[in-house]
């Protein structure tokens, strides 16, 4: 059977995505999920989405990582608002399921503004902060970004801090008073990705709580592009937090399975 799938990607975090609202996709084949996602025998992606029908909103988006687990995804999130939009399921704004509940966007362009859930825990340890953004995050500042090894110390983190459960895992230099380089190990993917949408919306609230910064709009750069997070926050609890940046078509194409 031939199955159609488009590419999609969001500052770098790449994404195979196929509209499933016939449910032609044999998702519980987990092996074949890895097998898309390997990027030398494989299309190549961080993760799959798959756009499904859903009775309360306009769609639900079912995210696998490219090891087959699931989690939310900010840029998946993204992404998937852009598909749909492609697809005229949408117009310029949209609710949508995903694994953490509902989920709002509105889409310009190529730039897609994704509310995120709220935030009411921040856990701040030593030398690290960790919080929940719809997927664990460790948030950790470092210094000399650019050259620190991402894949060694997120990877001996992840298991060594987290257990087999794992963390996502993110090492952030302060660049100006609202704005932050990061680089992200994430779980599911066991390796650096080129952005991670719900990891830079951990950082900017973290770096916010910690009192690294006062601004209630944070400026992230990733390896793969620049994303910006805002929100509010009253009574220990960070509500109305919005991701935004941009999510592009890159390709079309069959898969065989």
């Amino acid at each position: 059977m031939q199955i159609p799938f488009y590419k999609y990607q969001g500052t770098g975090n790449d994404f195979v995505v196929i509209d499933n609202r016939q449910n032609i996709f044999p998702k519980n084949n987990t092996k074949l999920i890895g097998q898309i996602c390997d990027r030398r025998f494989g299309i190549g992606a961080d993760g799959l989405i798959l756009l499904e029908k859903d009775s309360e909103s306009d769609f639900n988006m079912d995210y696998y990582n490219s090891d087959a687990s699931q989690s939310m995804c900010g840029n998946g999130g993204r992404c998937a608002v852009a598909f749909a939009k492609f697809l005229g399921m949408i117009g310029n704004k949209t609710t949508f399921r995903a694994i953490d509940g509902l989920h709002e966007a509105t889409i310009d362009g190529e730039v897609v503004t994704l509310k995120m859930s709220n935030v009411s825990e921040v856990h701040q340890r030593t030398r690290h902060l960790f919080l929940d953004t719809g997927s664990p995050h460790h948030v950790q500042l470092v210094e000399n970004l650019d050259k620190f090894s991402v894949k060694h110390e997120g990877s001996r983190l992840r298991y060594g801090l987290y257990g087999e459960s794992g963390s996502n895992i993110n090492f952030v230099e302060q660049q100006a008073p609202d704005s932050f380089k990061v680089r992200t190990y994430e779980r599911g993917v066991e390796d650096e990705t080129l952005s991670c949408g719900t990891g830079v919306t951990a950082v900017a609230l973290a770096m916010h709580n910690s009192g690294k910064t006062s601004s209630k709009k944070v400026n992230i750069s990733t390896p793969g592009g620049d994303l910006n997070v805002s929100f509010d926050q009253e009574n220990g609890t960070y509500s109305n937090i919005h991701l935004q940046g941009p999510a592009i078509q890159v390709f079309k194409g069959e898969i065989t399975c």
